[in-house]
């Protein structure tokens, strides 16, 4: 994982609209989930999802850190206690955006209630874009995607869509003691910047907002 200081990338990122912010490079992507313990050591362990880790519910990754970090309390939350950064291959990446259905009904992608919901019903991925914060907590008007994985996605993300598993706890506890003492110009981040979908259609329907 590569990481930057904080005021460096607030800077470049954009300040509205729908984006996603990952680090990347060709062949890979980052994403990120909180677990308990034991599901985030058994993964560590084995390079892959197992043990107390369940198929039968949807489990949602996100690939903006500080989406996470907001999410999990920077890994404090009961049930989040361990972040893990998990490098997925780009193809498999792609692979989710391309299948992901709102989780509202967005009528110019869909067209009508009954067709959205049989999209919802027979898709493994779920999309949700909701409000980015900073490191304080506070929402900013970028929205951030977090996507939900069920069924065969899981299954195959779970396994075999893994590089590697990184445990990023003490990192993000570390960070957290500059974010408490408003000292921003000390806080690292892991590098991120603007996703590029390429399928046009893809970006169109996620509702990507063009730079």
């Amino acid at each position: 994982m590569i990481i930057e200081p904080y005021h460096h990338q607030v800077a470049r990122w954009p300040a509205e609209g729908r984006h996603i912010l990952a680090q990347f490079d060709d062949a890979s992507v980052i994403v990120y989930q909180a677990y308990q313990p034991s599901i985030a050591r058994f993964a560590l362990t084995h390079g892959y999802f197992g043990g107390k880790f369940s198929l039968s519910r949807m489990s949602w990754i996100k690939p903006n850190f500080l989406w996470m970090m907001y999410r999990s309390g920077w890994s404090s939350q009961p049930g989040q206690e361990m972040v893990l950064a998990v490098r997925l291959h780009r193809s498999a990446f792609d692979e989710i955006l391309a299948q992901a259905v709102h989780s509202t009904y967005v009528e110019p992608v869909y067209g009508s209630q009954n067709a959205w919901k049989e999209a919802l019903e027979t898709s493994s991925v779920r999309l949700q874009w909701d409000p980015d914060h900073d490191p304080g907590g506070n929402k900013v008007e970028r929205r951030a995607i977090q996507l939900g994985l069920r069924g065969d996605v899981l299954a195959r993300y779970s396994r075999d869509w893994i590089i590697n598993i990184e445990d990023v706890t003490a990192f993000a506890h570390e960070q957290y003691q500059h974010v408490r003492r408003n000292d921003y110009g000390s806080l690292l981040t892991p590098l991120e910047q603007v996703y590029p979908v390429t399928d046009t259609q893809v970006s169109a329907r996620l509702g990507i907002a063009v730079r």
